[in-house]
Parts: structure tokens; C-alpha cells; sequence
């Protein structure tokens, strides 16, 4: 069973940056080997969407929106997974998640019904 915990979400105004942590229980490279890593995020009303997420041979993706603007990165050292997401705007305001899960299909990654294992976490408020 793995478990995640997220951190970093807070407040920042449009135009502004964040970094977001996923903190796992086992070692992130054994992790990295076995599942896809991803963040996702979800407001009020709506379904989970996916953002960011390494695949099967940790080439990142993500989702068009955020392109140019959000880095998903693994850091060994720490052994966290790490979302660097630059020039926000208020659509980038939600509950965002970290995630692992067995995605057999690249084309999936960034899909969340495919990801077994959810932290709990973290919002993000963006203000205009």
C-alpha cells in the first residue's frame, strides 16, 4: 500500500508561483518503477482532472492548459514528487492531487480512474 501526503497549496495572486510536494512511504525510484506518478486536480462540481504525470518510461506529460507553464519533476534526495507551477491563473485555483497507479497505456496518464493510490490534498487558491 502506498501512501502519499501532499504539501505546499496556499494562496498566491494571478501571475504568481507555487511548488507542490508529494511525499511517498517507499522508496520513490522503486515507485517510479512499477507505477505512473501524477498530479491531478479537481474543483467543486467537477471531476478530477489530470496535469502532470511521468509514464511508464518517465517522460512527463501534460495536460495542454498547463503546458509551457507547470513542471512536474521526481526529486531522489527528498523522495517526493514536485509540481513547479509558474505564472497561475485563477482556472489554476483548485484541490490539487498527487497519485500513483499501473497505467498499462501511456496514452492514459494523465486519466485518473487508472491510479490506485490518492493522497489526501492540497488547495490552491489563486486571486485575480
Amino acid at each position: 500500500q502506498v501512501q502519499l501526503v501532499e504539501s505546499g497549496g496556499g494562496s498566491v495572486q494571478s501571475g504568481g508561483s507555487l511548488r507542490l510536494s508529494c511525499s511517498f512511504s517507499e522508496d520513490i525510484e522503486d515507485i517510479a518503477n512499477t507505477y505512473c506518478l501524477g498530479w491531478f486536480r479537481q474543483v467543486p462540481g467537477k471531476g478530477r482532472e489530470g496535469v502532470a504525470a511521468f509514464d511508464n518510461d518517465q517522460n512527463p506529460h501534460y495536460q495542454d492548459s498547463v503546458k509551457g507553464r507547470f513542471t512536474v519533476s521526481l526529486d531522489s534526495a527528498k523522495n517526493t514528487l514536485n509540481l513547479q507551477m509558474n505564472s497561475l491563473n485563477p482556472e489554476g485555483a483548485a484541490m490539487y492531487y498527487c497519485a500513483a497507479g499501473l497505467i498499462f497505456d501511456d496514452d492514459y496518464v494523465l486519466e485518473p480512474d487508472g491510479y490506485n493510490f490518492w493522497g489526501p490534498g492540497t488547495q490552491v487558491t489563486v486571486s485575480s
